[in-house]
């Protein structure tokens, strides 16, 4: 039987890097830097006010209140400012630039406001108010690093500093294909026995919140020459095929009896509950890792296995979701020797369970908010006791 870490670098290993591509800003959200993007100009790019208020030479302020000629207006976006004549000062806006000789600006909170002259009752000490070019990023200076994922903040930093594109990694192209003769198309009539698939629009969107471009295959019954063919018709656009169901060891595993005889794809039993029967390699060329077909195995396979290879294809430095501890607020049980996930509900360090191990709950998936992970040593754990837990779909929010 493989260990989780064994089965997790041989999907790894099956996806090197993905291309590069630049891309404008506006495609780059959500995307992954595939090199280091240097500043183009300095954040401030010159010494500017904080503060709506008045520039001065602090020296100017001793002895105070004060009554001093205003020189002169500087808004924002001026470009033509003079210096600072000795004896005087300049009205200022936020983020005009300072002029020359000026080393503090007075809030008009702590003057009477004037226009011609003012009076300035409260002076803060040399340097406050005052923005100092570079302070903020020198230019030449990384500004976003290789593998940083690409929000509004990054996006804002980028233009801020005068880049137009991005060079990011191309996203991974993904084939989704379910098996089963006792799929039916959602909204469709019921016969006995049969049940509405689901596995391929989970996994869809599965892989892309992870980053990736998914195509959905219509799902196919359990029959080998149908499920090569549907398949081998779309090869060439993929990067990765994931296929659910097909893989345990009865009867009808369609993708097990399918590709078994091509040689290029291995079917294992992992130390994981749920999700133990597990397949990878390739296809015609193309990686393919086989999932097995209950909903939740479905889900967690693709957590554990699929997701972190396809964000560390992208580029990403940390391709991992994020971990946290938390405490059990009820006791459970677990099989020794496989690693459980359990679905569980993660609120202020706290975790309950949510629904039994069961691989077909699907509704108790959908409420949950991380994995309880149980290591395979571990049989009982008391209320209380302190586990680690993943954190999935809504845990943040």
């Amino acid at each position: 039987m493989r260990t989780v870490e064994e089965h997790q670098a041989v999907v790894a290993a099956l996806l090197g890097e993905l291309p590069e591509e630049q891309v404008d800003l506006a495609g780059a959200h959500g995307r992954v830097l595939a090199r280091d993007v240097c500043a183009a100009v300095a954040l401030p790019g010159f010494d500017n006010s904080a503060m709506d208020g008045y520039a001065a030479r602090s020296a100017e302020l001793a002895g105070l209140p004060v009554r001093l000629p205003v020189a002169d207006d500087i808004p924002a976006g001026r470009t033509d400012v003079r210096p600072l004549e000795p004896g005087t000062v300049q009205r200022i806006m936020t983020g005009a630039p300072l002029p020359a000789g000026a080393d503090v600006v007075v809030p008009v909170e702590l003057t009477d406001g004037g226009t011609g002259s003012v009076e300035i009752r409260e002076a803060p000490a040399q340097g406050t108010h005052v923005r100092t070019a570079g302070e903020d990023i020198a230019a030449g200076a990384v500004a976003l690093a290789a593998g940083s994922p690409i929000g509004a903040a990054q996006l804002g930093l980028a233009a801020a500093v005068g880049v137009t594109t991005l060079p990011v990694r191309r996203r991974p192209r993904v084939l989704v294909l379910s098996t089963g003769s006792e799929l039916v198309e959602p909204g469709g009539p019921l016969l006995p026995g049969q049940i509405y698939e689901s596995n391929s629009r989970l996994l869809v969107a599965a892989v892309q919140d992870a980053g990736g471009e998914a195509r959905r295959l219509h799902f196919v019954p359990d029959d080998v020459g149908q499920f090569l063919d549907a398949l081998r018709a779309e090869l060439s656009w993929a990067d990765l095929l994931v296929t659910s169901g097909g893989v345990s060891a009865g009867a009808y595993e369609v993708v097990k009896d399918a590709l078994s005889g091509l040689g290029t794809v291995e079917f294992v039993k992992v130390a994981m509950q749920p999700g133990g029967p597990q397949g990878a390699g390739t296809v015609d060329g193309v990686p393919i890792v086989t999932l097995p077909g209950n909903p939740v195995s479905s889900f967690v396979s693709f957590e554990v296995f699929v997701r972190p290879a396809l964000r560390r294809a992208l580029g990403h430095a940390s391709p991992d979701r994020l971990r946290a501890p938390a405490r059990l607020t009820a006791p459970l049980r677990s099989p020794a020797g496989r690693r459980q996930f359990l679905r569980g509900r993660y609120d202020g360090g706290l975790v309950s369970q949510v629904g039994g191990p069961g691989s077909h709950l699907v509704a108790h998936l959908a409420r949950a908010n991380c994995l309880v992970v149980v290591p395979e040593d571990v049989t009982e754990l008391p209320e209380g006791a302190e586990v680690d837990v993943v954190l999935i779909e809504g845990a943040l929010q």
